[in-house]
């Protein structure tokens, strides 16, 4: 079926884990014909978790596209671009970048439990990218959904912008529409009284629109008039629709692809995309065409590494055509590749398609120089065109890793390196000082998925043990430094002496290097050096072998001499007149501080805080809602560990916890000596 930009849908579903995501997904597909029969989680025959771990497990872990091609009246035809991603916190990397890829948000909310704290944290991130944003309250059927406290949830939480587009009936066996409808009754109340609300709020964008409705109430607005109308309160977050679905009886499903189909909008039709374009002064805001003639402009927002296809990069085109047998270039490099052959995703399967329109969604193959956020282009005038950056949670759980045979080590290089490809939330650190290889993840369960992967994928087995703890250094007040370093060995000597100031910056700010010499007492061919010999120190640290960071360092005065001053000289001197002054400047040992939140159920909120206690917490917040409680405190990273075990003993296996790296503070002064003493044997024997 071929179809133009205006009739493209690109929507994700996002939720809380359990709200039925993956289930609405498969009722979706079904209802829209792209399925014969819908397939189910318990059974392991959906279209969207078709990994084996996913199976295993019962719940997504990564994102999955499959399209519709529908054709609900003749003289119309629709293409439903539909992304499920995974609602457990540990998976948010894929969840947000696929964000970047759509226009509409789906925020799925079980009807048995009602609004969770994941939902918030959806509606924030979606808002941070210009979505609109759609709430589908699913179960509506089941006998312990509340529909009535749902929306009223929402409404609390979200505003008065929240209202709904179709309401449940018969205790959820049917819906009935109150948007285009003033009749009827439902479990919510009488459909007029929802349909004049709504009807209100949405004309509310336009003035002439209010000023036709206000003359003839409905009868006097055009279809175009109400959709033009009602597009525009989605995309200004004026209007937060609800629509009520039971994704596993089909209940309220061909009503929400009807809804999705003529009212959400159309790429041409939605916020612009944050695209950037870098001048000579910094990023400017890049507006683009999503027409079929303009230069090709997209993004690459998820990398595959496929066994049968190789590297697979899935882009959204945001302006002109990619077609087979177009040549397009990756970011700023100057070798163009040829698309010799063009997909669209189903799930686990490719198939193969001869054009991607703008604001389509489509994936290339074999293209090694494909990475996630890479931007393609079929000109050099796009060269510094890039997206917004996505903000990511900080990988903050870590686990040393070494392969368990030898001669393996190479290919869990690489191995590593492509699982950081695929999820941006998962970082690899290599810490050449250590030697040690070290994976970062959102959670330790995200990092077990990771290891299964690396075993089942790859082939690789590996050893863990906990990382060192990310500690810094850094100053507490001004002080001076000075060295002079003289070497005669009997030929050419070495002279360089150095004299310099520190002082403490803000946390968080860096290093700063400040060159104050006047008079030529340093010859400016030799200032490399002695930032050199600064910057040496600041990798390895002065009390306790930690990087050094949120200080500045002016070097105002120093000597040379006209035959031994060498720059090696000047590196040495710099190094040991940092040394000195870090010395007078009081020192400090920092450690990384993270926003912890904790779900467990409210029976053990004392020994949740309890255990927090114990482990260094300032606990800043607690509120609940059906029997959980939810703990939110900020800890350091070193008094985690066991923290995951110690939760699961507590809750009988219900406790959950989340972290986000949030900022770095000193360590007590008994931490700091245990610090200090244990880096001291290696220290004085270097």
């Amino acid at each position: 079926m071929s179809y133009a930009t205006r009739d493209i849908r690109n929507v994700a579903l996002a939720g809380h884990p359990g709200a039925g995501k993956t289930t609405l997904f498969e009722a979706l597909l079904h209802a829209g014909g792209a399925l014969t029969t819908a397939g189910t989680v318990e059974r392991g025959t959906t279209v969207s978790d078709f990994d084996p771990m996913e199976k295993t497990r019962g719940h997504s872990i990564d994102i999955a596209i499959a399209s519709i091609d529908h054709a609900p009246v003749s003289d119309r035809s629709y293409h439903l671009n539909l992304i499920d991603t995974p609602g457990y916190p540990e998976f948010r990397g894929p969840a947000l970048s696929a964000l970047a890829a759509v226009e509409t948000a789906l925020i799925v909310v079980d009807a048995d439990t009602g609004v969770e704290h994941g939902t918030v944290r959806l509606m924030e991130r979606a808002r941070e990218r210009g979505l609109c944003r759609v709430f589908v309250v699913n179960k509506i059927d089941h006998e312990q959904a509340d529909c009535a406290r749902v929306i009223a949830q929402l409404r609390e939480m979200f505003g008065q912008e929240v209202l709904p587009l179709n309401l449940p009936a018969d205790g959820g066996r049917r819906v009935v529409d109150c948007f285009g409808s003033a009749s009827g009754d439902s479990d919510l109340g009488p459909v007029a009284e929802w349909h004049q609300r709504i009807l209100d709020q949405v004309v509310e964008v336009d003035e002439g629109v209010m000023e036709h409705f206000l003359d003839g109430g409905e009868q006097g607005l055009s279809p175009q008039e109400l959709h033009d109308a009602f597009e525009r309160a989605l995309r200004e977050g004026h209007l937060f629709p609800v629509c009520f679905v039971s994704a596993r009886s089909g209940v309220g499903v061909p009503e929400l692809l009807q809804i999705a189909e003529r009212l959400f909008p159309d790429p041409t039709e939605a916020n612009p995309p944050p695209l950037l374009k870098r001048n000579g002064h910094g990023d400017e805001p890049l507006a683009v065409q999503p027409t079929n003639g303009g230069h090709v402009i997209a993004d690459v927002f998820k990398i595959v590494n496929d066994p049968f296809v190789g590297k697979l990069g899935v882009f959204r085109v945001y302006q002109g055509t990619v077609r087979r047998d177009t040549q397009l270039f990756v970011d700023d490099g100057r070798k163009p590749f040829k698309v010799g052959h063009l997909f669209r995703l189903r799930g686990k399967e490719h198939v193969e398609i001869d054009e991607a329109v703008p604001g389509d969604i489509a994936a290339v193959a074999k293209i090694d120089e494909l990475h996630f956020d890479a931007v393609l282009h079929d000109s050099h005038d796009e060269d510094a065109v890039r997206l917004a950056p996505t903000s990511f949670p900080k990988a903050m759980f870590g686990l040393a890793v070494q392969a368990a045979s030898r001669g393996q080590e190479q290919k869990l290089s690489t191995a590593l390196q492509k699982l950081a490809e695929e999820d941006p939330a998962f970082v690899v650190e290599h810490n050449a000082e250590l030697n040690e290889v070290v994976i970062r993840g959102l959670s330790e369960l995200h990092l077990r998925v990771m290891l299964e992967r690396l075993k089942e994928r790859f082939g690789v087995e590996v050893t863990t043990r906990p990382p060192r703890i990310a500690y810094r250094e850094t100053i507490s007040t001004k002080a001076e430094g000075h060295h002079r370093h003289k070497k005669q060995t009997g030929g050419a000597g070495q002279f360089g002496e150095v004299f310099l100031r520190i002082e403490p910056l803000p946390r968080g700010s860096g290093f700063e290097f400040v060159d104050e010499v006047k008079g030529g007492t340093i010859p400016g061919q030799f200032m490399p050096a002695v930032e050199k010999g600064v910057r040496q120190v600041l990798q390895t640290g002065a009390i306790s072998g930690h990087p050094i960071q949120d200080v500045r360092v002016i070097v105002y005065e120093g000597k040379h001499h006209p035959v031994d001053s060498k720059e090696v000289a000047f590196v040495t001197a710099a190094r040991k007149a940092f040394l000195d002054a870090i010395s007078k400047a009081r020192p400090q040992v920092l450690e990384p501080i993270v926003d912890l939140e904790v779900g467990a159920p409210e029976a053990q909120l004392g020994d949740v805080t309890g255990s927090l206690a114990g482990r260094r917490a300032r606990i800043t917040g607690t509120d609940g809602a059906r029997g959980e409680v939810v703990v939110r405190a900020q800890v350091p990273m070193s008094e985690l560990d066991g923290f995951a075990a110690e939760l699961k003993s507590l809750t009988a296996g219900k406790g959950r916890y989340s972290l986000d790296f949030s900022h770095y503070e000193p360590v007590p002064p008994q931490v700091q000596q245990k610090l200090v003493e244990a880096y001291k044997p290696k220290h004085e024997e270097d």
